[in-house]
């Protein structure tokens, strides 16, 4: 994954560290048995992945036609057989 610069992106980055932070609001506040805390913990998580997904929006993040895997060597492909 390293090669292929998945997750690389300020978009992701940014997604990732709200996240992170909601899980560990949500956690503390699960051990302190406070139930608003912790949903608002997940709250924050939810947050996190809007925030990614409005700044890969944005331009932030690594467009699709970047993959790897979306990158084709033109060959033709048959299906394998299969033997009964």
């Amino acid at each position: 994954m390293a090669g292929s610069s998945h997750g690389h992106t300020p978009a992701a980055w940014t997604g990732v560290t709200i996240a992170f932070i909601g899980f560990c609001v949500s956690g503390a506040f699960m051990v302190m048995a406070q139930p608003v805390g912790f949903w608002a913990g997940l709250a924050i998580v939810v947050l996190g992945g809007v925030v990614g997904w409005i700044m890969r929006a944005m331009g932030m993040g690594q467009p699709k036609n970047a993959h790897p895997v979306h990158h084709t060597t033109g060959e033709k492909r048959e299906p394998a057989s299969v033997e009964r």
